[in-house]
């Protein structure tokens, strides 16, 4: 944990938060600036700055938070229509907060092209 990190504040319950799934490996909560009508992040508990920090061990993580990616886009009713799935890592990518997260983003037509 980095205790100069708001999401280790948000898995610690030391930061608000809306929480909608939680389990030992991840936790997920809404986007306090959401960019689709579902804006889910989905943050491992290990503090991970970025993509670039992740190691062979950390593989089954990443799984694990696609898996959890898709089950809360079922829930939310936004599976069979579609959703996005984002990964930013570093400035250029405009990663806001220094702690690997997966954005889950739907409900509405995404824009084309990214970037």
């Amino acid at each position: 944990m980095d205790p100069n990190c708001i999401f280790c504040k948000i898995i610690a319950g030391e930061s608000p938060s809306t929480i909608v799934y939680h389990d030992e490996q991840v936790v997920a909560f809404l986007d306090i600036h959401p960019a689709a009508p579902v804006h889910i992040l989905i943050v491992p508990r290990q503090h991970i700055p970025s993509i670039n920090h992740l190691t062979g061990d950390h593989e089954a993580l990443l799984g694990h938070m696609y898996t959890v990616a898709k089950q809360l886009a079922i829930e939310n009713g936004v599976a069979e229509s579609g959703y996005r799935l984002i990964i930013n890592s570093g400035p250029d990518a405009r990663q806001a907060v220094f702690h690997l997260h997966l954005h889950l983003l739907g409900g509405r037509e995404m824009r084309y092209p990214m970037g």
